[in-house]
């Protein structure tokens, strides 16, 4: 039960938050679990791309790839950062638009690593980040009433 007072909310306004996820569907549980994957990840692995405290992400770069720009693959890694984040925040504000973006990113990942022999089983991996993305994006049009583009509700 949340109470308020003089304008404010009590804490047990969190505790009402976590009761309607418990009490949600099973299928609005998964949306919101996925939504929240696909937002925090993004943008954590983004910010990474920075500081490479998880890893090199340099050598995930295939060379068939980065060998005709004109930047340093550690440069392109700065773009790939940028817009992870982006991605992650466009899951968190507009999943319906968010979701998909983040599985074409993935499309992409895959097919990067398949050009770098050695990381078959990243691939995969990403292969099942990219299915769990298209199931985010089908979620969302249920659980996300808002129009892909646009701010006001559907009516």
């Amino acid at each position: 039960m949340t109470s308020t007072h003089a304008g404010t909310t009590s804490t047990s306004s969190r505790a009402g938050t976590l009761a309607r996820v418990w009490a949600a569907e099973p299928a609005e549980q998964a949306f919101m679990i996925l939504r929240s994957a696909f937002t925090v990840a993004p943008i954590l692995f983004g910010a990474d791309k920075f500081f490479h405290l998880l890893v090199n992400w340099d050598k995930y770069l295939a060379p068939a790839l980065s060998d005709p720009l004109p930047f340093t693959p550690h440069q392109l890694m700065y773009v790939v950062g940028v817009v992870e984040i982006l991605a992650g925040v466009l899951v968190a504000l507009r999943p319906r638009l968010g979701a998909p973006v983040v599985a074409l990113w993935l499309a992409g990942i895959i097919v990067n690593l398949l050009l770098i022999p050695g990381f078959y089983d990243v691939a995969l991996r990403d292969f099942g980040l990219f299915l769990a993305a298209v199931a985010l994006a089908r979620l969302a049009t249920t659980y996300d009433d808002r129009p892909l583009l646009g701010f006001g509700r559907r009516r």
